[in-house]
């Protein structure tokens, strides 16, 4: 079973705030990410986006597509395309369980955080399912009614 990023001593560097709005979240897992020299200076400087991102498996291995780390400016020669696909570290038995979960329809993989635990770039990903629009609408509803309720306990 993968590990939970529950580590106190990290530094969050970037969430994805859209991905818990737009999917259903029903597992989490840690991983490590590969990056070359100039994108960690640009991470730790917190100059990454989220847009469309997503894990996929590829000939055994779990890539990050889409995530956008900003070139690092004083590294002008060595920077790298900002959008390439960063491959993820994990345990093969880890992949394999993750490989059978993602054929069950609607399922993938989002990244949630980018973190440094103990000197090591990291990121939270989730096994997920997307929301339909009605689902979307109900979260949003009940946290107004959740928001109201404490506001109403609040002015007593």
């Amino acid at each position: 079973m993968a590990r939970e990023a529950s580590d106190s001593r990290r530094k969050v560097v970037a969430r994805n705030r859209k991905a818990r709005h737009e999917f259903q979240i029903l597992e989490t897992f840690e991983a490590g990410i590969e990056l070359k020299g100039p994108e960690v200076k640009s991470l730790r400087a917190g100059n990454v986006s989220f847009q469309d991102a997503h894990a996929r498996v590829q000939r055994g291995e779990l890539w990050l597509h889409s995530v956008h780390i900003s070139p690092y400016e004083q590294a002008n020669r060595s920077n790298v395309d900002p959008v390439r696909a960063r491959r993820l570290l994990l345990h093969r038995h880890e992949i394999r369980r993750l490989v059978g979960k993602i054929k069950e329809k609607g399922l993938t993989i989002v990244p949630l955080e980018i973190y440094f635990a103990r000197g090591y770039a990291k990121v939270n990903l989730a096994l997920a399912r997307g929301k339909k629009l009605y689902d979307k609408r109900e979260d949003l509803k009940r946290s107004q009614q959740d928001l109201e309720a404490r506001r109403a306990i609040q002015s007593r």
